[in-house]
């Protein structure tokens, strides 16, 4: 009889560093921050996978510590060398296709644009994930090139619903 494997990991894409702290592009690294800090685990950077860990009894968190077109090289070790597959794994990020507040569970679906998403699917060879697409589109999203609007700080509305928001999807990822 084979043991089976509990582990899982969470991967919150984002880009490093302050001045990305607060933009739609982080939210992933938002609902990882949140996590981490209700289980009382924490972060440490991890040279060999160039990302931030945070590791629970049977949960890996993990946060790339590389600019979000390249976020999937850290996934792709992470799950190596731990010796996990695809579906031990989720991968949580913005969607300028879902309106903020919103979000969605997709498995075995394309990047629809985010560099970020793509980067895991060619380093994993696959897009049948797991994946929690967190809405970030407002009003303003149609008036500025997207590449622009994910980088952009959430207004002060957004900011206050957030708490809400990422309590929500805690729940959810328990």
């Amino acid at each position: 009889m084979t043991e089976e494997n509990n582990m899982k990991i969470l991967v919150g894409l984002g880009n490093p560093g302050d001045k990305y702290k607060l933009t739609r592009h982080n939210i992933g690294f938002m609902v990882l921050d949140a996590l981490a800090k209700e289980l009382s685990l924490a972060w440490q950077f991890c040279k060999k996978f160039n990302a931030d860990i945070a590791k629970g009894e049977n949960l890996i968190l993990v946060k790339p510590q590389t600019f979000m077109n390249i976020s999937g090289e850290a996934v792709k070790k992470v799950l190596t060398f731990y010796k996990l597959t695809i579906n031990d794994v989720v991968v949580i990020h913005d969607d300028l296709d879902i309106d903020f507040g919103k979000h969605k569970l997709a498995i075995d679906s394309r990047a629809a644009g985010h560099n970020g998403v793509q980067s895991v699917i060619d380093q994993l060879g696959t897009q049948k994930f797991s994946r929690y697409r967190l809405g970030v589109r407002n009003e303003q999203r149609n008036l500025i090139p997207a590449e622009k609007f994910v980088l952009e700080k959430f207004s002060k509305k957004e900011i206050d619903d957030l708490p809400s928001l990422i309590k929500k999807i805690i729940e959810e990822l328990k």
